[in-house]
C-alpha cells in the first residue's frame, strides 16, 4: 500500500475532525486517523503536535491533563464551539473543492473547447 503525504492544510481539518466526537490524548488522534484514513496517509508525530499546538493558540480546541488507559500523564484535547464551527465550515469548502477537482480530472475530452460540446 502507498502511504499519501498529508497535502498542506489537511492535517489541522483532520485534527478537529478526529477531536469532534471525543476528547482524545496525541496517540489517540493519530491511531484514530490512520484507522480512518485505512492505513493510507504518512502522518508524523511532530506534526501532529505542531497542528494541536497551533489549534490551541487559535482558540479551535483546547487542551488539559488527564491520566490514559495506562495510567500515564497525558494532554487531551478538546474542540471548542469556535473549532465546530471552523470544522463545518471547512469540511464545506473542501468537499467543494475535491468535487471541482474531481469533475475537472474526469472530464470527458468532449468537454474540451471546439469539440462540438456546448
Amino acid at each position: 500500500m502507498t502511504r499519501l503525504p498529508l497535502l498542506k492544510g489537511t492535517l489541522d481539518l483532520l485534527v478537529l475532525r478526529a477531536l469532534s466526537w471525543t476528547p482524545m490524548h496525541g496517540f489517540e488522534i493519530v491511531s484514530w486517523l490512520e484507522r480512518a484514513g485505512g492505513g493510507s496517509l504518512e502522518l508524523e508525530d511532530s506534526a501532529l503536535y505542531q497542528a494541536v499546538y497551533r489549534l490551541e493558540e487559535r482558540g479551535l480546541l483546547q487542551a488539559e491533563w488527564g491520566v490514559t488507559e495506562n495510567n500515564r500523564r497525558a494532554r487531551y484535547y478538546k474542540i471548542t464551539a469556535a473549532g465546530r464551527s471552523h470544522l463545518r465550515a471547512e469540511t464545506k469548502n473542501w468537499v467543494e473543492y475535491a468535487g471541482t477537482v474531481t469533475d475537472i480530472l474526469t472530464a470527458a475530452k468532449s468537454s474540451l473547447p471546439g469539440t462540438g460540446a456546448s
